[in-house]
Formats: structure tokens, sequence, C-alpha cells
């Protein structure tokens, strides 16, 4: 979560920012969760003193989401960088991209390792929510199914392709061969 509302910062992110905020969300109900549950399970004044190492640690938890949700408020609300800031980030040719896999797109029911994203597209997915479930540094066995939502990292050309083969718009064959050699 913080390294995507990071990412959300230096590319410039909405895509990102929204996954921060929905994640922020999440962890917020389940620290309240955390702390209902510890209220129903202490029956004695030894069970409350253990149990506060676990409100403590969701505590953390929350201000660790509410620090990355700050951050990607900024994206949001529009924040300008300093200038030097998008001098620097203008030089790098990496984009942040979110796209949820169609169940007529050829990456649906396929692995990362079959896939070639990184070597055919540009682009690396680093993580793919599945639902309300994350799964972080997905690696080769890692299969894409229709509806996840894959984040993804690299060239703005590999974004624009990967939009459109996520969405089945386009297949692995309409990729210019340049592209494939990068």
């Amino acid at each position: 979560m913080v390294d995507l509302a990071y990412s959300a910062v230096l590319f410039n992110s909405k895509t990102a920012a929204e996954e921060v905020i929905t994640l922020e969300n999440q962890v917020n109900t389940m620290n309240y969760e955390i702390k209902k549950e510890s209220l129903v399970a202490a029956r004695s004044y030894e069970d409350a003193e253990k149990l506060t190492a676990l409100i403590e640690i969701a505590e953390a938890a929350e201000s660790i989401a509410n620090a990355a949700k700050d951050l990607a408020d900024l994206v949001i609300k529009g924040f300008k960088p300093h200038p030097v800031f998008k001098m620097v980030m203008e030089e790098s040719d990496k984009s942040i991209v979110r796209v949820v896999v169609d169940e007529s797109s050829e990456l649906a029911n396929n692995t990362l390792g079959d896939l070639l994203l990184v070597n055919r597209t540009g682009m690396k997915v680093i993580a793919i929510r599945r639902g309300v479930s994350w799964i972080y540094g997905p690696d080769k066995r890692t299969t894409l199914l229709p509806e996840d939502t894959l984040i993804l990292k690299g060239t703005d050309e590999g974004a624009d392709l990967l939009e459109k083969l996520a969405a089945g718009t386009c297949s692995f064959e309409d990729i210019p061969e340049e592209l494939e050699d990068e």
C-alpha cells in the first residue's frame, strides 16, 4: 500500500491513488474488527493485557494506511509537485497502470510465465487484486483470472497496449515487433 502510494505520487497516477484509498478503507474496517473481537475475547485482566499488543499493532497498521492515503490524496486533489521533482519524473519512461482482465482477454486464465508480459509489452505486474484479496509480487506461476485487477509498471507504450490486451480489444499478434524486442 505504501509502495503503491509512492508510485501514485511519483507517476501522478490517479488509478494507483484510487487503489490506495480502497486499501485504506479496508484497513480501517479490519482495525475496527480487531478491536471488537479483542474486546469480546478479553475475559480477564490478563487476557486484556495480552490483547493490548494486538490492538497496538492494528493501530500502527492503521497509521501507516492513513499516511499512504494522505499521499494518494495529493494525487487525487491535483497536487502539483515541485518543478525539480517533475523534471526528474519526465526523464523516467515508467508508467503505473491499473487494468481489469476481461474474460475475452488473452491474459485470462494464463500464467505470467506463459504470457511473458515484461518481454512482450515492457510492463511488469506488481500486484493483483482478486475480489477483496491482493497478490503482491506475483511470480511466473501466478495465473491471471477474469475480473482480476492488475497494477503494472512499465513504459507508456506498454501501458496503452496492456489496457487493450486486458480489455480483449487486441491480441498479442497485434504487438509491434519493436515493442516486443525492448
